[in-house]
C-alpha cells in the first residue's frame, strides 16, 4: 500500500471519527438537558443532505410541506393549550401565528428560489432555515406534554418519532 492510499484510509477514519463523535456528544448533551434518548438524530442529517440535493436539482424539496405541516401541527396544539389554560383567543391566536411564521415565510423563500440557478451556498443556507426547525417542532408536538413521564415512555416516544419521520 503506498502512501496515497494510506493517507485517504486515515483522512476517511478520522472523518466518520468525527462524525461519531458530535451524534456520540448531542445524544450526551440532549439527554443532560431533556431526558429524552434521541434516536432520530440521524433523520435530520438525511434531511439537510436530501434538501441540499433537491434545491441544487432545481426542484422544491420535500422538506418544504413536511415543515409546514408539522408547525401548523405544533401551532395547532398550541391554539387548543391557550385555550384550555384560559387565554384569550386573541393571545392564542397571536401564539399560534408567531409558531407559523418563520417555518411559512422560509417555505416560500425555498419555492421561490428552488427553480433558479443559485449557489450552493444560497442553497446550503436554506437547507438549514429549512431542517433546523424540525428539532423545535417535533419536540412541541411529540415532547412536550409528556415531560413529566419517564425516561422509558420518552425513549419509546422517541422511537415512535424515528418510524414517523423515516415513514
Amino acid at each position: 500500500m503506498d502512501f496515497s492510499i494510506a493517507s485517504i484510509l486515515a483522512l476517511d477514519g478520522v472523518t466518520n471519527g468525527a462524525v461519531y463523535a458530535l451524534l456520540a456528544t448531542a445524544t450526551v448533551l440532549l439527554f443532560a438537558v431533556t431526558r429524552v434518548i434521541f434516536i432520530p438524530q440521524g433523520e435530520f442529517v438525511a434531511f439537510g443532505a436530501l434538501t441540499l440535493a433537491s434545491l441544487q436539482a432545481g426542484k422544491v424539496p420535500g422538506t418544504v410541506s413536511f415543515l409546514v405541516g408539522l408547525a401548523v401541527l405544533a401551532a395547532a396544539g398550541d391554539f387548543v393549550h391557550g385555550l384550555r389554560t384560559k387565554r384569550s383567543a386573541r393571545s392564542a391566536v397571536l401564539h399560534a401565528a408567531r409558531i407559523l411564521a418563520f417555518p411559512v415565510a422560509v417555505s416560500l423563500v425555498a419555492i421561490w428560489v428552488a427553480p433558479r440557478g443559485y449557489p450552493l451556498w444560497v442553497h446550503a443556507l436554506l437547507t438549514l432555515a429549512l431542517v433546523t426547525p424540525f428539532g423545535s417542532l417535533i419536540y412541541r408536538v411529540a415532547y412536550e406534554s409528556l415531560a413529566d413521564a419517564s425516561v422509558l415512555v420518552l425513549l419509546i416516544v422517541s422511537v415512535g418519532v424515528h418510524f414517523a419521520l423515516t415513514g
